[in-house]
C-alpha cells in the first residue's frame, strides 16, 4: 500500500464537531477500503489564500493516509459529492512526518517572545544610548 499525505478544507460557517464527524466519515471509508489513517490533525479556521466559493476562511484537516489507490480515488469521489467540503487535496508520499506538522510546530512559536526583545522585555542593548549621526557635529559646535 501508499502513503498519502490528505488535506481537506471545510466551509467557515460550519462547527468543530461538524468538522470531526466529515473526518470521522472520511476516516471510515478509508477502512472500508482496506486502508489505515495514521494521523489525523485539525488545524482550525484558517484564512485562505484567495476567495474560494466566496469563503474567505476555512477548517484545515490534515490525514496521514496508508491505503491502496483504489481507497484514495473512493475517499476522494465522496469528498467532490459533500456539501461542507471547499477544497482537498491529496499528496503521494515516500514515508509520513514523524511529530506534528510544520502548522502545529509554528503554533508553538507565538507564546515566544519576540526575537527583539531581551529577557528584561525591553529592547536589546544596541539600541539603547544611540546618538543620532548629527550629534557629534552639534556638540562641536557648542564648544
Amino acid at each position: 500500500m501508499a502513503l498519502y499525505e490528505h488535506i481537506i478544507i471545510a466551509r467557515q460557517d460550519i462547527q468543530p464537531q461538524q468538522v470531526e464527524a466529515i473526518t470521522s466519515d472520511l476516516t471510515k471509508i478509508i477502512t472500508d477500503n482496506g486502508g489505515t489513517v495514521t494521523k489525523t490533525e485539525q488545524w482550525g479556521l484558517r484564512a485562505l489564500a484567495y476567495r474560494i466559493k466566496k469563503y474567505k476562511k476555512g477548517h484545515y484537516v490534515l490525514m496521514n493516509i496508508d491505503a491502496p489507490s483504489s481507497a484514495v480515488a473512493e475517499l476522494e469521489r465522496n469528498e467532490r459529492l459533500h456539501e461542507d467540503l471547499v477544497r482537498f487535496m491529496t499528496i503521494r508520499v515516500e514515508e509520513h512526518e514523524e511529530g506534528d506538522s510544520v502548522v502545529l510546530r509554528s503554533k508553538d512559536r507565538e507564546g515566544r517572545p519576540s526575537r527583539f526583545e531581551n529577557k528584561d522585555g525591553g529592547r536589546p542593548p544596541r539600541f539603547e544610548n544611540k546618538k543620532p549621526a548629527d550629534a557629534p557635529a552639534a556638540e562641536a559646535a557648542t564648544e
